[in-house]
């Protein structure tokens, strides 16, 4: 799982990304259609069209990383909104990369009273 720190924002892409793009590309896309500076830290988050391929990049102070994850069965949840962007908190982009739905968890049950 990637280190993400408790000030650190997560930015979902909206619609479909050319999955061809690397740092340069994505960085690009971070800035001129996110609006977000692609060297502050936060993570951007990216899917391919067939759904099933996403790409993350973050900047760690010394350089740009890319996470890329392909699944071999079934598809990312992702917004059905063709543009803009989604700001997702760290325990749901967990949940994004395990292919779980992140917008509608099911929370745990909790007792009301004791006894």
């Amino acid at each position: 799982m990637i280190p993400v720190p408790a000030s650190t924002r997560v930015w979902l892409a909206a619609g479909v990304t050319d999955m061809r793009k690397g740092f340069n590309g994505l960085a690009a896309l971070a800035q001129d259609v996110l609006k977000q500076d692609p060297f502050s830290g936060h993570l951007f988050v990216f899917r391919g069209r067939r759904g099933d391929l996403l790409k993350v990049i973050w900047f760690d102070g010394q350089g740009a990383c890319l996470f890329s994850k392909r699944l071999e069965k079934g598809r990312f949840v992702w917004p059905s909104a063709t543009t803009g962007k989604v700001t997702l908190t760290p325990a749901q982009l967990s949940m994004l990369l395990e292919a779980i739905d992140w917008r509608a968890p099911e929370r745990t049950w909790r007792p009301l009273t004791a006894g």
